[in-house]
């Protein structure tokens, strides 16, 4: 029998016999939550041909403003970003502080929606916030000036903090919105990237346009999960009352607005959220506070840690956040480095949550000890890090008990798999709600709900009647097209060599393309800090190629239009795949996960030998996001491009 979390959790840790019931819990656990579809569980609302699944992308933010650029045949840019988002603005301002002599009107940044802000342009659901620290989260606040109002900022102050970058920098018409990239393909001859687009006009016929702009450059960085995605489910779409995705709230039928969460049009509705993840833990609380029944269907529990809100105090953020020249990107190393488990620690938590109490994130985001473990090792490395991971697991389960009161409903909101498996997520109120007499758990025991009927949801086998349903079912992860996916699909170089990308941002084959990714790259629970390195390092390259051109252009061929050529060179590219598959083993925990995102819907433990080995290739840099940062700074401080051919070619007009 299973013992309970509280005598699991002594100040030394759990045994190791109890150690082991609980991973045989675990075990237990994951097979109810497996899918033999895998990722085919779920529908692609970006190409469904069904009219009435791709409504649930419209935006329903879109106030009716003209683009500040149109989309005109034949336009040149010097440089083309794709997203409008954080990662997009990082690109802009560090090209444009570079030393490549650049100037806003070089740049376009496109993007589906009608603004700026990316995920926070989208998401706007009630209660929605960051779950990382605002100081290190937000790009650019020692740049802007700006002090966040809260230790953990809502969606609206996020929006809002891309709309100043974007007038801080000049860049906030030189937007492309409502257009939707098709294909980028590169011309040899006019060595340029011609670029297919269809642009949505303002109106609500909403009349498409569809051209090809030309670009020296182009940079995607679409976000890692912009994709909303929903389960196949029997009946989807059927239901005929107001649906939405949690990522298109309708404040229509809930009443108030993302600046006022007044959800008053609720007092007497049943409503139904399918999912518990992330997104949801967010938004069962609001609904909670005001409609008549709240039905939560849950198919895997969430870990659900304290968030520990608070007002930045203005006192503290002068004397210790804003401490200097240099402050934030000192307290993100400092942050990086717990949940990296680099040891010893550092003497002073700076940010001091639940994210720095958490080192046995580390197996998902790489780390100093990832770069020891060996086929030999993993083993022991799998038990330590589950050793480590159940003092925090078993708190966070133990939490459970002590807030919620039912005693059954306690019980099926307990996490039972490793902490690493699935996004943690934080709050201060979503177990609370539980206590309300208005909220219902539907736990489906891992089946997930059985169908969509006309009037609500079937799980269980029984009906619930609603008025109102929400989706909160997650993201597709992003890919970034045929080509470049089949290079991903096989990495394989005709000599046998394993290769991807330099630096987890470009890729050969891809002249003059720079990319944002999480694969070969260092990544961590926050991801600004791997969109801020990779952007300076596009600017690096960047400036480093503009420079030669305008050096050849003045000394050698005043006369004669020329244009540079990027790409790494195939060596480079091998060399750091083989860096990132020398720790491979240190992915060893993450074997026998929860399905997720994180494994592919639990795809990857199933995988043949040789496709683990191709998987492996394009996983996270192992050290942490903190080494691969000191990797690319080393780079910039030495000037050294050597990774990169870098070509000179005379310009040839095609049209």
């Amino acid at each position: 029998m299973l013992q309970s979390p509280q005598s699991l959790s002594g100040a030394c840790g759990p045994s190791s016999n109890e150690a082991e019931q609980i991973r045989q819990k675990y075990a237990e656990e994951r097979p109810k939550r497996l899918r033999s579809e895998g990722v085919d569980q779920y529908v692609s609302l970006n190409s469904t041909d069904d009219l009435r699944l791709k409504a649930f992308l419209d935006d329903p933010w879109d106030q009716g403003a003209e683009s500040p650029i149109r989309l005109q045949s034949g336009a040149r840019y010097r440089i083309a970003i794709m997203g409008a988002g954080y990662g997009g603005l990082l690109y802009a301002a560090r090209l444009l502080d570079s030393d490549a002599g650049l100037k806003p009107e070089d740049l376009v940044i496109i993007d589906t929606a009608a603004g700026f802000g990316g995920t926070w342009y989208w998401n706007r659901y009630p209660g929605l916030m960051c779950d990382t620290e605002s100081y290190i989260y937000m790009p650019l606040l020692e740049e802007t000036g700006y002090m966040p109002k809260h230790k953990y900022s809502y969606g609206e102050e996020l929006r809002e903090h891309a709309d100043r970058i974007a007038k801080q920098w000049k860049i906030d018409d030189r937007a492309m919105l409502r257009t939707e990239l098709h294909r980028c393909t590169w011309n040899d001859d006019s060595s340029e990237w011609m670029v297919d687009l269809t642009q949505r006009s303002p109106s609500t016929d909403g009349v498409l346009t569809s051209e090809t702009i030309y670009a020296d450059f182009v940079i995607l960085s679409p976000g890692l999960l912009n994709r909303p995605k929903l389960p196949l489910l029997p009946g989807l779409g059927s239901f005929k009352g107001p649906n939405w995705l949690a990522a298109r709230w309708d404040y229509a039928a809930t009443g108030g607005s993302p600046s006022c969460q007044h959800l008053d049009q609720l007092r007497d509705k049943k409503v139904g959220i399918v999912g518990t993840g992330a997104t949801a833990v967010q938004i069962v609380p609001a609904l909670a506070k005001w409609c008549d029944q709240l039905y939560v269907f849950q198919r895997t529990p969430a870990s659900v840690d304290v968030r520990g809100q608070r007002q930045t105090d203005r006192d503290e953020w002068t004397k210790n956040i804003q401490a200097g020249p240099g402050w934030q990107q000192a307290r993100r190393r400092n942050f990086l480095s717990f949940g990296a488990n680099v040891q010893p620690s550092e003497p002073v938590d700076m940010v001091s949550d639940g994210w720095t109490s958490f080192p046995s994130y580390s197996v998902l985001t790489g780390g100093p000890a990832a770069t020891n473990v060996t086929m030999d090792t993993a083993a022991e490395y799998i038990s330590e890090m589950h050793q480590l991971d159940l003092i925090r697991s078993n708190r966070i389960r133990a939490r459970v008990s002590a807030v919620v009161k039912d005693r059954s409903t306690a019980a099926k909101l307990k996490a039972w798999y490793p902490g690493w498996c699935k996004r943690p997520t934080f709050h201060d109120e979503y177990l609370e709600a539980f206590n309300r007499p208005n909220v219902h758990l539907i736990d489906t025991d891992g089946r997930g709900v059985d169908r969509i009927v006309e009037t609500g949801i079937v799980a269980n086998g029984k009906t619930h009647d609603l008025d109102l349903v929400i989706f909160s079912t997650g993201f597709e992860a992003g890919t970034f097209g045929r080509s470049m996916d089949a290079k991903w699909a096989d990495p394989r170089a005709d000599d046998g060599r394993i290769s991807l990308t330099v630096h987890g941002m470009c890729s050969r084959g891809f002249p003059n393309m720079f990319f944002t990714s999480s694969d070969q790259a260092g990544i961590a629970s926050v991801f600004t800090p791997t969109l801020d390195a990779l952007s300076k390092h596009a600017a690096f390259i960047v400036s480093k190629s503009v420079k030669r051109l305008e050096k050849m252009k003045s000394e050698d061929y005043p006369a004669i239009e020329h244009t540079v050529i990027v790409e790494p060179t195939s060596e480079a590219e091998a060399a750091w795949a083989n860096r990132v598959l020398s720790a491979a083993a240190s992915l060893a925990p993450m074997g026998g996960c929860t399905p997720s995102y994180f494994n592919a819907e639990a795809k990857m433990d199933s995988m043949p030998m040789d496709e683990q080995i191709k998987a492996a290739a394009t996983t996270r840099w192992p050290a942490g996001l903190n080494d691969f940062v000191h990797v690319l700074e080393s780079l910039w401080s030495a000037d050294d491009d050597s990774d990169f051919d870098i070509k000179l070619v005379q310009k040839r007009r095609l049209n």
